[in-house]
């Protein structure tokens, strides 16, 4: 049985077992419920742990658990109704109020219920993390002389190198700041590069998360739309114009959510356009390790063809590894990196030194290159039956564009339809997303990825977080059975 649900079950049967003792009552010996319940020391330490961070066990070394004492009674509850006068009050002042909603975000983050198909997930299935080669990674970490002291402000002198190699051109290791993540990284740039109140260009449909960021700092996101070849260009030019905006955010490749690459031609002239203007590009570089077997050679980063400082590059490990492996570069040239250090050490002080340890093990040891081959090859597969299937049952769902990196479809529904709403008779009209929820399948609305009115109904469908080819199968299947739900 795997590990973490053997933890679970022993845990819930000791919690069972806690009224055989009275308060301050020793529980049997770790011995003993290894041979009780024939699971192994760890599976049996990791539980009591759980319990003891429930307040219900008291772990004691050298004499072992005891069930703790009752919990006092929970105390009243206080007036909090003062707090809705002083948030709203909060920003009063500000040019662009303040909003902080996380829903966006949480659409990728929340786990669904049991027996629900994941194809609203941001991250790889378990199955297709790296998890041996991250334990034996940070075990390896764990070990190095002085793994556990405080780092560089900046980063680990190594790690900041592997990472400028990556991004290539003039980027070097004293042009990139390690950072907790790429969610982090953007937050640091657009604070370094944005007063609240200012505008700042967005694609159009872009990721929620940007969008949540760039608002809760008070700022005001300004789309500029895309198409299969990326932002374009002229309406690029005619934004910056009429805002006045200093900041473009872009994802030059497989952007999210369309799975668009910016055209070889359009790169030059988006810095052309953005260094015309006096503003700065953030690249969001955020799957360039996700990308399919059949894809080809990709394209360097915008930040390897910039001398002039233009690119803020985010790039981060965390989407081809772990949620929980948080390690991502923030680089640039010129006085703005002193700018994002600043703000990093005052938000964050560094990353845990024992976390940039692991990265570099990880990236450094053969089992790295392996994962990607193998992770590249699982992709296309998936991405190919994803598409086969909703060409199979939804045909009516537009799907303009294949990417050949990332880990998501992008679905344009039928004309006269909507993606959080969809009429059903006479019964008024009910939420596709809530339809597909009930048939069993989790999926992502359109509306939070464009920052102004959609020209269209859109849905996000996840092929990576799935257990495999045949969750994806039966996925569509339910979403298809969502769509035809009666009134």
């Amino acid at each position: 049985m795997h590990e973490r649900s053997s933890v679970g079950e022993l845990a819930d049967r000791l919690r069972q077992d806690l009224d055989r003792y009275s308060p301050g009552g020793k529980l049997p010996s770790s011995r003993a419920l290894v041979e009780r319940f024939r699971v192994s020391p760890v599976t049996v330490s990791r539980a009591l742990a759980q319990l003891a961070a429930e307040g219900l066990v008291v772990t004691r070394p050298g004499a072992g658990a005891f069930r703790a004492a009752p919990r006092a009674a929970t105390a009243a509850a206080g007036d909090t109704s003062w707090q809705e006068v002083a948030l709203s009050a909060d920003g009063a002042a500000d040019l662009v109020p303040r909003t902080v909603d996380a829903s966006g975000v949480l659409t990728t983050l929340a786990a669904p219920p049991p027996g629900v198909i994941e194809f609203n997930g941001g991250y790889l299935h378990p199955s297709l993390q790296p998890e041996r080669a991250m334990a034996a990674a940070l075990s390896r970490a764990g070990r190095r002389p002085g793994a556990w002291g405080r780092p560089p402000i900046e980063g680990l002198p190594e790690l900041r190198e592997w990472f400028a190699r990556g991004i290539g051109g003039a980027m070097t290791a004293a042009d990139v700041l390690i950072s907790a993540g790429g969610q982090t990284a953007l937050t640091t740039a657009l604070r370094a590069l944005a007063p609240p109140g200012a505008p700042v260009l967005v694609e159009s449909p872009t990721y929620p998360g940007m969008l949540a960021i760039a608002r809760a700092a008070g700022l005001r996101p300004v789309p500029v739309p895309v198409d299969a070849d990326g932002v374009k260009p002229p309406l690029l030019a005619d934004a910056f114009r009429a805002t006045g905006a200093r900041v473009l955010v872009c994802q030059p490749l497989f952007q999210n959510p369309t799975g668009a690459v910016l055209a070889p031609a359009r790169r030059p002239e988006i810095l052309r356009i953005a260094r015309d203007a006096g503003a700065f590009v953030i690249e969001d570089d955020f799957v360039r390790r996700l990308v399919h077997e059949d894809a080809g050679p990709l394209p360097r980063p915008l930040a390897a063809d910039d001398p002039d400082g233009v690119v803020v590059h985010v790039g981060s490990l965390t989407k081809a590894t772990s949620p929980s492996f948080r390690v991502s570069a923030l680089a640039a040239h010129g006085p703005v990196l002193e700018r994002l250090r600043a703000i990093q050490v005052v938000d964050t002080f560094f990353v845990p030194r024992p976390l940039q340890e692991a990265a570099l093990e990880l990236v450094g040891s053969p089992a790295w290159p392996r994962h990607l081959r193998a992770i590249s090859a699982e992709l296309k597969t998936r991405r190919d039956t994803m598409t086969a299937a909703l060409r199979r049952e939804l045909p009516a769902f537009a799907l303009p564009h294949i990417p050949s990196g990332g880990y998501h479809l992008w679905l344009r529904l039928p004309d006269g339809t909507g993606d959080t709403a969809r009429a059903f008779g006479s019964g008024g009209e009910q939420s596709l997303t809530a339809a597909a929820l009930r048939a069993g399948v989790a999926i992502t609305p359109g509306r939070p990825y464009f920052s102004a009115e959609p020209p269209a109904a859109h849905v996000r469908l996840s092929f990576a977080a799935v257990a495999g080819t045949g969750e994806i199968v039966e996925g569509v299947r339910r979403l298809r059975a969502a769509w035809e739900e009666p009134a």
